[in-house]
């Protein structure tokens, strides 16, 4: 396992450079009736599990539907609407034109923070957010709150999580930051500063390029970029995470969730440092020397379903050498709108993902969602997109 180092700038966020020890190896509910209520697992949902799902022979095909029971439940596998259609074969082909078919959007994306009236004012009052929605849910000890810059039916939002008496999170070194685009970096800047906002990197060009950008945190420690761009309908437009084989992630997002690959960056630029480190002793000065690397070396790939400038994407980063990550408990996942979740769950399984909840109606609301895992262990929940538009009515 490659662990990383437990350094602010170990691994890039975009913000500065990282510094890695030559001499030791570099490592390292969602919907709207979803959400983060757990803390002793980063990635579990209180969720209950489906006893059964629907057959793999039953996915993508166009043949009559049959019935399925199993113990004393009854459910038709029908042609019309969500449910999976009948088949007799399915093959990585048919599982591939589907997914490229599907209507997909990026929902929204749900983590955790430990005073949520905090943050609601720092998005509200400095990064220009509204408040959409807010949740209390007293029995399983928990609050929700949804924010952006419009409908949730149109726009990609954010989830917020507060756990009751849950105060403080670990990010984690594998979560990078997300993304703003706002009209006038600067201007933005200078209005988080006098609200107490906390900024990180001061607006400039980026690196490269001619794009001007700025890094703020908010009160629980996240990471924002703010890109400098005009009127877009989506300005909530980035979720940038670490992966440890980029050409793996992308062959599985391409494939599992349709995704389209928008761009690719190297930036293999390389900076070395030599420090002596001196140890004391009582008797004599020990000198030893030890290498630093100023590392700036990456790749990122952004991927998504719609041009940068119009919706939002997934920014995947990969650092020369690390194939592993912390986690932490704060990160949560992205949810994505599908037609059907029963073929998603199939297409997922197919191309190498993880299915963490099958594919079904949640209990109350009838919501149909499943869940699961990339390659690298970041959490995605699909949902039933008639039936998200019906919880916001």
């Amino acid at each position: 396992m490659v662990r990383i180092l437990p350094m602010a700038a170990s691994i890039r966020p975009s913000l500065s450079s990282s510094f890695i020890l030559c001499n030791k190896t570099a490592t390292s509910r969602s919907t709207a009736a979803v959400s983060l209520n757990s803390f002793a697992s980063p990635s579990s949902l209180r969720l209950p599990s489906l006893s059964s799902a629907i057959r793999q022979s039953e996915l993508f095909g166009l043949e009559p539907s049959k019935p399925w029971r199993q113990g004393c439940t009854s459910l038709r596998v029908a042609a019309a609407g969500n449910m999976a259609q009948a088949s007799t074969t399915t093959t990585p082909e048919n599982a591939l034109e589907w997914v490229k078919q599907d209507k997909r959007r990026m929902l929204h994306v749900v983590y955790r923070v430990g005073d949520l009236d905090r943050t609601i004012k720092f998005y509200t009052e400095c990064l220009g957010m509204k408040l959409l929605r807010k949740r209390d849910i007293p029995e399983e000890r928990y609050t929700n709150a949804f924010l952006g810059y419009g409908p949730e039916d149109s726009q990609f939002v954010i989830e917020l999580t507060y756990n009751y008496g849950i105060d403080k999170y670990d990010i984690g070194t594998g979560f990078g930051h997300f993304g703003i685009a706002v009209e006038d970096v600067t201007k933005t800047v200078e209005l988080i500063k006098a609200k107490g906002g906390k900024v990180t990197r001061e607006p400039g060009p980026v690196k490269g390029g001619s794009t001007v950008i700025a890094f703020i945190e908010d009160p629980d420690g996240y990471k924002f970029e703010l890109l400098e761009r005009g009127p877009t309908p989506e300005p909530l437009c980035q979720v940038m995470l670490r992966v440890g084989d980029l050409d793996r992630s992308i062959n599985f997002y391409e494939k599992a969730f349709g995704m389209e690959l928008l761009r690719k960056r190297d930036n293999a630029e390389y900076k070395t440092i030599l420090l002596d480190i001196v140890n004391i002793s009582s008797k004599n000065i020990l000198r030893a020397g030890f290498v630093l690397y100023c590392c700036y070396q990456y790749t990122i790939a952004m991927m998504g379903y719609g041009p940068e400038d119009k919706s939002t994407v997934l920014e995947l980063t990969y650092n020369y050498g690390v194939t592993e990550y912390e986690k932490g408990n704060a990160y949560g996942q992205i949810a994505i709108g599908t037609d059907d979740v029963y073929k998603t769950a199939e297409a997922v399984k197919l191309f190498g993902g993880k299915i963490t909840r099958e594919p079904g109606p949640l209990p109350g609301i009838n919501t149909k969602i499943t869940a699961c895992l990339d390659p690298d262990g970041w959490k995605t929940v699909f949902v039933d997109n008639t039936d998200f538009i019906k919880e916001l009515e």
